[in-house]
């Protein structure tokens, strides 16, 4: 089976997590405005999260998830338009931790489905954020929202090991 760039990066399932909502023990979101600074906005909150949670060794990588999300959703999920302009274009960030799993997820108004860039220049600066969530999370996936929100979410979950 050889694995070529686009079959490795198929996500696990276009659906939810494979995880219980109702089993949640912290949940925590916060709406990003459509301009690129969000990014940091992301970081900033994520981290003020995860350290409230423990998290242990997936700290850094979670950060680097979630930025990458919510990058992808600001340069892909919004209309070219709507960055800077648009106040009520915005990206939703969800982060929903369970006792041996984390899920960051965001939303954004898009419905086109999140697929990597073929790209071999690995020096490029873009490109490559799917390839970057594939590499540091355990799984992640998208699904469309459905009823009255329009756009999908991306989501990329992480393991988490336990004291004890």
């Amino acid at each position: 089976m050889g694995t070529n760039g686009s079959t490795m990066l198929k996500p696990l399932r276009q659906g939810l997590p494979p995880l219980d909502p109702a089993a949640v023990s912290s949940a925590a979101s916060c709406a990003l405005p459509a301009r690129y600074e969000a990014v940091s906005e992301a970081r900033r909150f994520t981290r003020g999260t995860l350290d409230q949670w423990d998290v242990g060794d997936r700290f850094d990588d979670i950060c680097l998830v979630v930025s990458e999300l919510v990058t992808n959703a600001l340069r892909h999920g919004l209309p070219a338009d709507a960055v800077c302009a648009d106040p009520h274009a915005s990206v939703r960030l969800h982060l929903m931790r369970w006792t041996e799993r984390l899920v960051c997820a965001v939303r954004d108004p898009s419905h086109e489905t999140p697929e990597p860039r073929d790209s071999d220049d690995f020096a490029a600066e873009s490109g490559r954020g799917l390839f970057l969530v594939d590499s540091f999370a355990d799984s992640w996936g998208w699904h469309p929202l459905a009823g009255t929100l329009h756009g999908k979410v991306v989501w990329a979950l992480f393991r988490l090991r336990t004291a004890g």
